[in-house]
C-alpha cells in the first residue's frame, strides 16, 4: 500500500485570506513517477492514488482513518505563524526606522 502524508495545508501565498486551511488533508505520495506521453505530450501516471485527497476536521481522525483502513502514514506538524501587529498610527512614529518618502 503506498504511504500517505497528514498534514494541515498552509496559507495560500497569493491571496489574504485563510480559505482551505482548516482542514486536516491525508494525501498519497506518488508511487511511480509521471511521464510524457509521446503522442499528445500530456504528463501521465499509472498511479491512480495521487488523484486522491481526503479532508478531516481534525488530525485525531484523519490517522483514525489512516490506521483502520491500513495506511501507512506520516504526520507533518504545523507551526503558528507569529502574529504581525500593525497600526496605522506607526508611519507617523518620531522613532521609526527608515526615512519618510513622501
Amino acid at each position: 500500500m503506498a504511504r500517505a502524508r497528514i498534514y494541515k495545508p498552509s496559507k495560500n501565498a497569493m491571496q489574504s485570506g485563510k480559505a482551505k486551511t482548516k482542514k486536516w488533508v491525508l494525501e498519497f505520495e506518488p508511487s511511480a513517477a509521471r511521464k510524457v506521453e509521446p503522442l499528445m505530450g500530456w504528463t501521465s501516471s499509472p498511479d491512480t492514488n495521487s488523484q486522491v485527497v481526503l479532508r478531516f476536521d481534525s488530525k485525531e481522525e484523519a490517522i483514525a482513518y489512516a490506521t483502520r483502513k491500513g495506511i501507512e502514514f506520516q504526520v507533518v506538524e504545523t507551526h503558528a505563524p507569529k502574529p504581525l501587529i500593525k497600526a496605522y498610527a506607526d508611519n507617523f512614529k518620531a522613532d521609526r526606522i527608515g526615512q519618510w518618502t513622501h
